[in-house]
């Protein structure tokens, strides 16, 4: 089936959309949903490998934040002008325009929440990625989501997911949070041996050069003074890379503790898990806020509510961030940022990807259940593919970390697949 003359790739036998007859483009089967949760998986597990990217290259988060936030703000914009505009407005289904005007602030006030606790978290995890890395920043703050968030949406859902399938794959991804922390610590652990041993180490360097008049410590200074020591392109993994890295990244994490990037991974994971709830509420009204004769938000009304306060949010505090900057950033300006092209197309397509992601995993939601639209949480496996290829995490680690790596994926994708396996259909 063609939709605007595009031919689709894939074809699913179960899915029903209501296009046809000029009616409101909404997903209501559960094959439908399930598609719309693989693409927004996608999405949401690449942007924050772009803005990981940008920061390792030295750019400064708040300018990278300020970008993105323009461009998901702008794909609330689309969706809401496209899908919440097609077809003609009805009493029972108003289209995005016709909502604006009518007494739903209730449910408005719930979208706007939701979108501020989740620009909160994003923007904590722009700095927890530096700290704990891309991998297992995303798997701890996707399991407190699930383990919080989709407890809270089973019940606003009226219990229409299984539960006992449900529940069971949350306590998997709680597991799942165990693993992320100890393979934070023990790759933590690891990288610390490793600039221990280049730089204190008398004998010559470990690539094999036994007869290397230079010794370790010595060409660690050289790197450190001018970084101009070898010509030759540091291995992933190496102490080399990690003293490179730590030298062009825009924030700086040597001599932190670990306790700081957990912190931040923690709160952004419990904002997160709130932010989903809030849209449910916002859009199935389940503790009856609105008058009976005012219908309640579409999909696209609430998304479009949900992305301003996100984007309002995002704009005070890093707008603050330029002026007073935290983790001991160097301080901008607002014509500073103006000026600093280094990777704003980059994160522009970020923003975009963020926000396409998150109104797919809205849509899903709405047709098969919030609780199970949560498995695009299955993010970090998208995310860990990311940061294994572009970043080298891991790369040289101990055989430790390498078996809590395993662990702690594996028991992501159980959970993912138990999660998706309890999707029911709302009525």
């Amino acid at each position: 089936m063609d939709y605007f003359g595009i031919p689709t790739v894939v074809s699913i036998p179960s899915e029903r959309i209501v296009f046809s007859g000029l009616k409101m483009y909404v997903v209501e089967s559960k094959g439908g949903a399930i598609a719309c949760m693989l693409l927004a998986l996608f999405f949401l597990g690449t942007w924050p490998a772009i803005l990981t990217l940008l920061e390792r290259r030295g750019r400064l988060p708040q300018h990278t934040y300020l970008d993105y936030t323009i461009t998901n703000l702008l794909a609330a914009v689309i969706i809401a002008f496209t899908f919440g505009e097609i077809g003609k407005s009805t009493i029972e289904k108003p289209n995005f325009i016709n909502q604006l005007s009518q007494d739903n602030w209730p449910s408005v006030l719930f979208a706007m929440a939701g979108g501020i606790v989740l620009s909160l978290g994003n923007l904590a995890t722009q700095y927890a990625w530096a700290f704990v890395g891309l991998s297992v920043t995303e798997v701890i703050t996707s399991s407190i989501t699930v383990v919080i968030g989709t407890t809270l949406n089973y019940f606003l859902d009226d219990k229409i997911n299984k539960a006992e399938i449900l529940f069971p794959g949350v306590g998997c991804f709680l597991i799942a949070v165990c693993f992320g922390s100890a393979v934070h610590s023990s790759n933590a652990a690891d990288n610390k041996a490793k600039l221990t041993s280049f730089s204190n180490d008398s004998k010559a360097r470990a690539q094999g050069l036994k007869d290397a008049s230079v010794s370790k410590e010595t060409y660690a200074n050289k790197d450190l003074e001018n970084g101009t020591a070898t010509k030759e392109k540091a291995e992933f993994g190496t102490a080399h890379f990690l003293i490179e890295l730590e030298n062009k990244r825009a924030i700086k994490v040597f001599g932190k503790g670990t306790f700081i990037g957990l912190a931040i991974t923690f709160f952004a994971g419990v904002c997160f898990s709130l932010f989903s709830p809030a849209f449910n509420l916002a859009t199935n009204d389940q503790w009856h806020t609105l008058q009976n004769d005012v219908p309640h938000l579409s999909v696209y009304t609430a998304f479009f509510y949900f992305s301003v306060s996100c984007f309002v949010i995002a704009i005070i505090l890093n707008i603050s961030f330029l002026y007073r900057p935290v983790l001991n950033l160097p301080k901008s300006s607002f014509k500073a940022y103006l000026s600093d092209w280094n990777g704003r197309g980059w994160a522009l397509l970020a923003g975009f990807l963020c926000g396409f992601g998150n109104g797919l995993q809205f849509m899903g939601g709405q047709a098969a259940g919030y609780a199970a639209a949560d498995a695009v949480q299955a993010l970090p496996l998208v995310s860990t593919f990311w940061g294994i290829l572009l970043f080298g995490e891991y790369r040289r680690s101990s055989r430790r970390t390498y078996a809590l790596l395993v662990g702690m994926l594996s028991m992501f994708i159980i959970a993912v697949g138990v999660l998706m396996a309890s999707s029911g259909h709302r009525k």
